[in-house]
């Protein structure tokens, strides 16, 4: 699903509100989760799963087109852990 699809969905679902509305919605739902990891802060959101932080060192990586060796920083990447229920649904028979 792209973020077009998203919003249809929620528009569907809520013919109520505007699609600039929704819109406005799922803009801030999705920047105060990058606010949050940007913190140094994580998400929990019950039933789907953990948006977090993780640490990663410094290392030598290599360039594919040249094969030559260059120095990667360390970073911070995003990390998501998925909750019982989504788990449980991926997993159903």
């Amino acid at each position: 699903m792209i973020r077009s699809e998203l919003l249809q969905k929620l528009g569907e679902g809520n013919p109520e509100l505007r699609s600039e509305e929704i819109e406005q919605v799922v803009d801030l739902f999705f920047e105060e989760i990058a606010r949050q990891l940007a913190e140094g802060g994580r998400v929990e959101l019950r039933g789907f799963g953990t948006f977090s932080t993780r640490e990663r060192e410094a290392r030598q990586g290599r360039n594919p087109r040249t094969g030559e060796t260059v120095e990667v920083d360390a970073k911070r990447v995003p990390f998501f852990k998925p909750g019982k229920e989504m788990r449980r649904l991926l997993n159903e028979d």
